[in-house]
């Protein structure tokens, strides 16, 4: 029982990391003065409490964007 408990500790501190370093990025963005870029990773942080791994993969997709355009 002992490891299922530390396992679900160590997802939910993945999950509360992903949302924080997302929310991160968004900031840094709009610090930037990319207001589309960091409103979208705001929102996407917002929703990654319910989908997991959404905001991580909106700053993937962002990043990929920018350097094939």
């Amino acid at each position: 029982m002992a490891s299922t408990r530390a396992q679900a500790d160590r997802t939910e501190l993945l999950k509360n990391a992903g949302v924080v370093t997302t929310a991160i990025d968004g900031i840094m963005e709009l610090a930037k003065g990319r207001r589309k870029s960091g409103l979208l990773l705001l929102g996407a942080a917002a929703l990654s409490s319910r989908i997991p791994g959404l905001g991580t993969a909106a700053s993937v997709l962002l990043r990929a964007y920018r350097r094939l355009r």
